[in-house]
């Protein structure tokens, strides 16, 4: 039998997509389209709006309903919208894969409750890439000492793009961190103006840049002296988190309650 999912944010370039792959992947069925109230895409048809024609799934306003008729709910949304859906997953008892970036820790604390009675995957990129990325990058770290090897992560993303780092840059910056047994929150350096003075040694570094129409394009620099070490996934089409959102959505269906990740679907 099909796994019914819903997008909330069906109406959005990642909404439409989601959609577009439901309707590619065996195994996977639409069973709901969300967007907000007073959204001009309300009553349309969500497959007619993603390019794939009538599916007869009209988007609405009523997450709760939503949900309680399907099996899972995919979601790319906003940090506000998301928290508020784990709490009707948790309600409906179903999956909850989340792509939403930029979530407070307050926000990721009530992510973390609402796991409890949903099954959540939560990642910052659902791109099988950039999950095997930070796996390379996690044992990169751990291989090369901080003494003699420092780390950036260049991140760079289109113009619309609200929050930064990237949550792709933060799951990196994360990966190194466990690599080198650190706690990211402590070595971390985000921003660099003025007289900074050197380099503190065993910091991990982020640059951002944002313009045009990049999807996401991501670098981890191991900097040594006299050498360079570069790991690096460029995303071309938004299909690819897609598809790996509908991935995490099977693999967590009948499974128990919990908070997981990419990496628990790809087994790394």
């Amino acid at each position: 039998m099909s796994m019914g999912l819903v997008v909330v944010g069906a109406g959005g370039r990642m909404g439409r997509t989601l959609v577009r792959t439901i309707h590619e992947t065996p195994g996977a069925a639409l069973a709901g389209a969300v967007e907000r109230p007073g959204s001009p895409f309300l009553g349309k048809d969500a497959g007619e709006l993603a390019g794939v024609g009538r599916l007869g799934v009209a988007v609405g306003d009523d997450p709760l309903s939503a949900f309680a008729r399907a099996d899972g709910v995919l979601d790319f949304t906003a940090p506000a919208a998301t928290v508020e859906f784990s709490g009707y997953a948790a309600q409906a008892r179903i999956v909850h894969v989340i792509g939403t970036t930029g979530c407070s820790a307050a926000d990721e604390a009530r992510i973390a409750a609402a796991a409890r009675h949903a099954t959540i995957v939560k990642s910052g990129n659902m791109s099988v890439g950039v999950n095997l990325l930070a796996a390379l990058v996690e044992r990169a770290a751990r291989a090369l000492p901080a003494g003699e090897f420092d780390i950036e992560v260049l991140e760079m993303h289109h113009r619309h793009k609200v929050d930064a780092p990237s949550g792709t840059a933060l799951l990196l910056g994360e990966a190194a961190a466990r690599g080198r047994d650190v706690a990211l929150a402590d070595n971390s350096v985000r921003v660099r103006d003025g007289h900074t003075g050197p380099r503190e040694t065993g910091s991990i570094g982020f640059a951002t840049l944002r313009g045009g129409s990049v999807i996401g394009e991501h670098s981890v620099l191991f900097a040594g002296t006299g050498e360079r070490i570069v790991l690096s996934h460029h995303a071309e089409d938004r299909s690819l988190f897609a598809r790996g959102a509908v991935t995490a959505a099977l693999w967590a269906r009948g499974r128990k309650p919990g908070l997981y990740s990419m990496r628990d679907v790809l087994g790394l």
